[in-house]
């Protein structure tokens, strides 16, 4: 199992991150998770992902934690770590 803790660094909030975190997390067999003030979404759980976080209301200067636990986790986590870099959103 893989876990880190991010903060969000944008102004502009959280929904292209989160974009971003579901497409990646479809692709993987692992189990990808964040939680957030205590409460946690599967992010390869459902098509509702999207929505299941955005209802969280995670705001710019949050912090949140995501965990990834499977066979195929270190590729899905580099994966998630090289775009949060690209994008910039993300400390």
């Amino acid at each position: 199992m893989i876990e880190k803790q991010y903060s969000i660094i944008s102004s502009t909030g959280f929904a292209r991150p989160v974009s971003m975190l579901v497409s990646i997390a479809h692709k993987y067999l692992s189990k990808l998770v964040l939680e957030y003030e205590g409460k946690s979404v599967e992010l390869n759980s459902s098509p509702d992902s999207v929505m299941d976080i955005m209802s969280l209301g995670i705001r710019p200067g949050a912090q949140f934690i995501l965990r990834v636990e499977g066979i195929d986790e270190h590729q899905a986590f580099k994966s998630i770590e090289d775009n949060f870099s690209k994008m910039k959103l993300i400390n």
